[in-house]
């Protein structure tokens, strides 16, 4: 089983940014895939992005070129860097991990952007 911590979350401005970063209990090397999806009240929840043990990146079309989805290997880490923040972002993030076929969510945090 794995376990999946986020931070990172808070309340900011337009056109701030803010980084989530999800711990993993085990090695990111045995997850097939990573990735990050938010839920906005009223909505399905979406993916915002998504990288590969192979490190093959996706992201949604609203967030392409302001959000970075990145790894640290050593540290079981995958990070969300949100930059240019819009008042539409605002969401509960979560994080998501794919191993031996079954998925695992983190708690989810709270990102919201004032205008």
């Amino acid at each position: 089983q794995v376990q999946l911590v986020e931070s990172g979350g808070g309340l900011v401005q337009a056109g701030e940014s803010l980084r989530l970063s999800c711990a993993a209990s085990k090695s990111i090397f045995s997850i097939n895939a990573m990735g990050w999806y938010r839920q906005a009240p009223g909505k399905q929840r979406e993916l915002v992005a998504r990288i590969t043990r192979g490190g093959s990146t996706n992201y949604a079309d609203s967030v392409k070129g302001r959000f970075t989805i990145s790894r640290d290997n050593a540290k079981n880490t995958v990070y969300l860097q949100m930059n240019s923040l819009k008042p539409e972002d605002t969401a509960v993030y979560y994080c998501n991990a794919d191993r031996d076929s079954t998925n695992y969510w983190g708690q989810g945090t709270q990102v919201t952007v004032s205008s």
